[in-house]
């Protein structure tokens, strides 16, 4: 997960970014998943999630060219469209449950 502090004056711009990504993730071998989660309440940041078959599936990813490309590219956004530094956390799979 991927919590990202994007000033209310660039949301628009944030979100348009994402629905025009480069997509390059979703053809990583292990990939999953991609979800990107807009903040129910003022303050609180967009998420994304990424999902992997497996933690080396997504060092892969972390470390291939094409997550370069792809982040080089999210850099069209100016520095002040963010409100504090994204925190990257990574989890593991306890429990999943679906209906």
């Amino acid at each position: 997960m991927n919590r990202l502090f994007v000033n209310p004056e660039f949301h628009a711009a944030f979100e348009e970014n994402f629905r025009h990504r480069a997509g390059a993730v979703d053809g990583m071998p292990g990939f999953v998943r991609n979800q990107v989660l807009r903040p129910a309440q003022e303050g609180q940041p967009y998420v994304v999630v990424t999902t992997w078959e497996s933690r080396e599936h997504f060092e892969g990813w972390v470390n291939s060219d094409a997550f370069r490309q792809g982040h080089a590219r999210s850099g069209s956004l100016p520095r002040e469209a963010f409100s504090a530094p994204s925190s990257l956390e990574t989890f593991e799979v306890l429990l999943d449950t679906q209906g």
